[in-house]
């Protein structure tokens, strides 16, 4: 097939902020492997100059809001097809198929996140979600099409609400929680934050840091949760969490090693699943206003 006549898939998204690293193409590739298994195209949209100055101006009594910058970030499959054959597969591309397409490409854009993140040393870098993005797409074309984040053909995939909601454990009383936390009413305990630190890198694809956050989030739930009398049922919950302690320190020991087996990630979600569960009923208990302990 002649260069003129390859066209390569896609995936899209764009993103109302900057991402972190500059704008280019980036190649992966897996350790010891010549080929690119994919290439990431990014490119800013619309960024605001930069204007530097040394005193304060006055401000506008009602100010217009100030541009921001989009990302846009493309996901290149460098197996090239003919035209017939990427028609064929854009054509296939829906529901489940579509689904799964974008979320292997939402793992390579994290990938890149997290690999700018380390060497940066910016811990401000968060981790990408199809919820978050403006529009998803997927398609294809030329070469130095899509490495310009254009195409030949693309069609924009609607994100799906209702998956986001079942994929997400159900918050307890989150309104009024809300105005408990910020009116200081209640009190956030350090496991809720480190419990959510653990969801987020086990369902960013990283199940090393996640078994290494879930132990120090264990740890912390059980010193902080065993509050006698605070919620009913709590001890019991307290001595299940207790129990998930061999079994998250053997992941999480594995962990430190190298890669984490299927085993012991199905322990780590099976015992991040129990804490979550904790703090929903501590939540539905009230427990945490001020004055409780």
């Amino acid at each position: 097939m002649s260069e003129a006549g390859r066209r390569f898939r896609f995936a899209q998204f764009e993103f109302p902020w900057e991402l972190g690293p500059d704008d280019g193409r980036y190649m992966l590739r897996e350790a010891g492997e010549q080929e690119a298994r994919r290439v990431l195209a990014l490119r800013t949209l619309g960024a605001p100059q930069g204007r530097h100055r040394r005193r304060p101006r006055k401000a506008a009594a009602e100010p217009p809001p100030q541009p921001v910058p989009t990302t846009r970030v493309t996901v290149i499959d460098p197996t090239g097809l003919d035209e017939a054959a990427a028609d064929a597969w854009l054509r296939g591309m829906k529901g489940d198929a579509a689904a799964e397409a974008l979320e292997d490409a939402m793992a390579i854009v994290n990938r890149v996140l997290s690999a700018h993140r380390v060497a940066s040393v910016d811990p401000n870098v968060v981790p990408a979600s199809r919820d978050r993005a403006l529009v998803a797409r997927l398609g294809y074309g030329r070469g130095e099409e899509v490495a310009d984040g254009q195409w030949s053909r693309a069609v924009e995939i609607a994100a799906d609400r209702r998956a986001r909601v079942r994929r997400r454990p159900a918050a307890i009383r989150p309104h009024e929680r809300f105005a408990g936390l910020v009116g200081g009413h209640e009190r956030a305990l350090a496991c809720e934050e480190l419990t959510l630190r653990a969801r987020l890198d086990l369902a960013s694809d990283r199940p090393r840091e996640a078994a290494l956050q879930l132990r120090v989030a264990l740890e912390a739930a059980i010193a902080e949760l065993d509050v006698p009398g605070a919620v009913a049922g709590m001890p019991e919950r307290v001595d299940e969490l207790r129990a998930q302690r061999e079994a998250v320190g053997a992941a999480a020991n594995q962990a430190l090693g190298g890669a984490v087996g299927d085993g012991k990630i199905e322990a780590v979600e099976h015992a991040l699943g129990r804490l979550e569960a904790a703090l929903r009923a501590r939540a539905a208990g009230g427990a945490g206003r001020s004055g409780d302990g």
